[in-house]
């Protein structure tokens, strides 16, 4: 798996991790050039960068995400368990190599799918800490926009949007019935089904809205409707979360100056070129909730949490958490 560090310079800062969503979705690259790194996509300084307050540390996760990558289909992850795992034996090493890290207060920050994977992984990371398998001074975790009650989240589209006029009374009992069906898969533990109804109901709300933006609210999406033209469910809901964090702008950074530059990546490997199969190996569980994980972590572990959201993201909207924080 590849990782991404960058120095504050300051001995006594702190370690920050950074994991994007998706899943499939490239911390070095989204998370690094388009959020907190240094600088920008287009190699300019970023003022607001997170790296005046810590250091700085980027995986490309799950495996075959960015520019790690897998020789095998069988070696994809399915579970947020397996991707919890390997994160463990990613920190593993890079506490190895890079020992100066196993004394530092160490802290994970997520964004929306990767607040489910930060909470199965700050698990296995405390449980591998407290087995004396790995030295780092964890201290906790903060996950954004987080999914890790999928379901919370789906229940409180119809009232979000009505609330906010987006959709009229037959818009919100269209929205609010597919989500009830949503509902009904997920008790019987149809997961895989769960997850295609939900691609169905992102159509309902594009309808109903005429393409609001899901990740903001005050915009409308313009390429809405080519999604159409997926192969399947699962192709249109790579293309609408995943594809929008590996934009041609972003790609051509990465695959050119950035490649060049690392001077590591095997030939064969193309920043983003596998993360269409991480969101399909995941669809399975990508309905499934953390919370009770969350829960385990503040009841039996010293880790201080934090939950922040957006009030304009519509797909992990401040609604949903509320709800599943209650």
């Amino acid at each position: 798996m590849f990782w991404w560090l960058y120095y504050a310079g300051e001995a006594n800062k702190p370690l920050i991790l950074w994991l994007q969503g998706g899943p499939g979705g490239s911390s070095t690259g989204f998370g690094n050039f388009m959020e907190i790194g240094p600088k920008d996509v287009n190699l300019q300084p970023r003022n607001t960068t997170w790296l005046k307050l810590a250091n700085l540390l980027f995986i490309d996760n799950p495996v075959g995400t960015g520019f790690s990558y897998v020789t095998s289909q069988d070696a994809y992850s399915t579970s947020v368990e397996q991707i919890a795992l390997d994160l463990v034996q990613v920190m593993k090493s890079f506490l190895k190599e890079v020992k100066e890290f196993k004394s530092i207060p160490f802290y994970i920050f997520s964004e929306s799918y990767g607040g489910k994977m930060t909470a199965a992984f700050s698990k296995e990371l405390y449980k591998a800490i407290k087995a004396s398998e790995i030295e780092c001074n964890f201290k906790g975790f903060a996950m954004g926009d987080s999914w890790i009650s999928p379901l919370d989240s789906v229940l409180s589209w119809a009232p979000y949007l009505y609330s906010t006029s987006l959709v009229d009374i037959l818009g919100y009992q269209k929205v609010n019935n597919k989500a009830l069906d949503i509902k009904s898969l997920l008790s019987d533990g149809k997961f895989k089904e769960a997850t295609n109804q939900w691609s169905e109901l992102e159509s309902i709300i594009e309808s109903e809205t005429a393409g609001v933006d899901f990740y903001n609210i005050l915009r409308f999406d313009s390429q809405s409707n080519s999604l159409h033209n997926s192969k399947s469910e699962i192709d249109y809901l790579y293309k609408r979360h995943v594809g929008r964090l590996n934009n041609d702008l972003l790609s051509n950074l990465m695959n050119t100056k950035v490649r060049r530059m690392l001077r590591i990546i095997p030939e064969n490997v193309t920043w983003g070129g596998q993360s269409g199969n991480v969101f399909k190996y995941q669809s399975e569980e990508f309905m499934k909730p953390v919370v009770s994980i969350v829960d385990d972590i503040l009841k039996t572990t010293p880790l201080k949490v934090v939950v922040y959201s957006g009030q304009l993201d519509l797909i992990c909207d401040t609604l949903g958490k509320t709800i599943n924080i209650s």
